[in-house]
């Protein structure tokens, strides 16, 4: 990477991290990490604290190895050989011209974990273009794909949004992988008019073998380029973002990364939009996390600038979808609270299953946490709340939910970066297993930390409340 560019890239990265943490009050500061040493000394007493049935990755933390201290985008599969295996975003700190894609392995349901490789990105700053928010596809005959978005030196959104869609794959279960190759993504109104500039989008939840005839299928994040349309507000937030999703029409036919056909849909004008508070020419609708209904339908939930998540469904296996509406707990009854934050919906009978039994996870607050505000993304995202669901037969909200049941946090001691505050979110950018009947969420704990946790039944016991 040319030294300017690194100096771009490190100064837009930081300039987010600081956005994040804007509104902190000063008495964080008691939470600034000094040393290598200092955030080691923290990890005994933190890395349990949220109750984990499983520890995937610790970071080293040396004076020599500090570029694993940002963890996320934690994707956890079946590996086509019977073995659990984990792609994820890795970095000094979220956004760093080091972000990188790592690979790892467990033949032991969970127990241990093979040493993560890197298999897409720079191992440091310097040594090439970031590489970010990759998620894995297995073929029916075994083919393991890795897409990713891949930074081109440039961005007009943010350094780790901006970027190609790439891949590449492994027909040896995960010891040797293909050289990259590019998927056209076709461009769309809210993209940079000068086309030198790709997309800016992210991929946050695994593709699920979702449509009637098992063709994977997942939702998408559109940033809206700075060139087309300005942020209304000083933070991030506020930045217009929408929701599209696409369908991977020949992945079982084992194709070359550059062949594969996705089809997309929801896309450019038609994408699902929430628009934000006090500005409702702007949208922020992001993240969408996508189960099966039990009479096929589609549900999608996704994070929204408005104080609560939203949903759509769709009724013809993901073609089109309804206008996105306030996620409620039963219909007509009052709204789930939750902030810009990941809320990830995960069905317990299987990722595909259509059981009509759902764990939402949500913050139970609309961002106002503490002493924090909407706008305090690096601080309000916490604690966990699990809430059970269940499908509605008839219903105009299809799933309807129970009461949110405090599932996880943390004791207010930061993680991360030397020489910085760290992090306190427990942002979700989480994945879900279900293997011999054990439903495992597996989570990154305040971006540094990856663990699993075990959804025992007693957390889907409904309440006596229950709608």
């Amino acid at each position: 990477m040319k030294p300017i560019l690194h100096l771009v890239l490190v100064a837009a990265a930081c300039g987010l991290a600081v956005q994040l943490q804007a509104a902190a009050p000063a008495n964080t500061n008691a939470n600034f990490i000094a040393s290598p040493a200092e955030l080691k000394a923290r990890i005994p007493k933190q890395l349990r604290i949220t109750k984990p049935d499983y520890v995937v990755f610790v970071p080293e933390v040396t004076e020599e190895k500090v570029s694993d201290t940002g963890n996320e985008h934690f994707l956890v599969f079946d590996g086509p050989d019977e073995s659990l295996m984990v792609v994820w975003t890795q970095s000094t700190h979220e956004g760093e011209p080091d972000q990188h894609i790592v690979f790892a392995q467990s033949k032991d349901e969970g127990k241990t974990w093979s040493k993560p490789r890197i298999i897409a990105g720079p191992a440091k700053a310097g040594q090439g273009d970031m590489a970010s928010w990759a998620f894995p596809l297995v073929s029916k005959s075994g083919r393991i794909y890795v897409l990713y978005s891949q930074n081109v030196g440039k961005f007009d959104t943010f350094p780790h949004t901006t970027g190609r869609l790439d891949g590449i794959f492994s027909d040896d279960n995960g010891a040797t992988w293909s050289k990259p190759q590019t998927i056209p993504i076709p461009r769309t109104c809210r993209d940079n008019p000068d086309t030198s500039f790709p997309g800016n989008w992210i991929c946050w939840q695994k593709p699920l073998r979702l449509t009637q005839d098992g063709r994977y299928y997942a939702g998408i994040t559109r940033w809206t380029s700075k060139a087309v349309k300005k942020n209304p507000t000083k933070s991030w937030i506020s930045h217009d973002s929408v929701v599209e999703f696409m369908r991977f029409d020949n992945l079982d036919d084992n194709p070359e990364v550059a062949q594969i056909k996705i089809s997309w849909f929801a896309f450019d004008k038609d994408a699902i939009t929430v628009p934000f508070p006090g500005h409702p020419e702007v949208s922020a609708c992001q993240e969408p996390s996508i189960v099966k209904l039990p009479d096929g339908r589609l549900f999608c939930v996704m994070r929204t600038g408005a104080g609560s998540p939203f949903w759509t469904v769709s009724s013809d296996d993901g073609q089109t979808w309804s206008p996105a509406r306030r996620l409620l707990r039963k219909g007509g009854g009052e709204p789930l609270l939750h902030p810009l934050s990941p809320c990830p919906i995960y069905d317990m009978g299987g990722n595909a299953a259509g059981s009509g039994r759902y764990a939402l996870f949500i913050h139970n607050h609309d961002g106002h946490y503490k002493d924090y505000g909407p706008t305090d993304t690096g601080f309000h995202r916490r604690p966990i709340y699990l809430v059970p669901g269940h499908f509605k037969a008839g219903a105009d909200q299809p799933v309807w939910f129970d009461e949110p049941k405090f599932f996880m946090d943390h004791d207010d001691v930061s993680l991360g970066k030397p020489g910085t505050k760290g992090r306190l979110d427990l942002a979700l950018y989480s994945s879900f297993t279900l293997r011999s009947g054990k439903p495992v969420l597996w989570y990154p704990e305040r971006k540094f930390f990856l663990l699993g946790r075990i959804i025992g039944k007693e957390w889907l016991v409904p309440s006596m409340k229950t709608p």
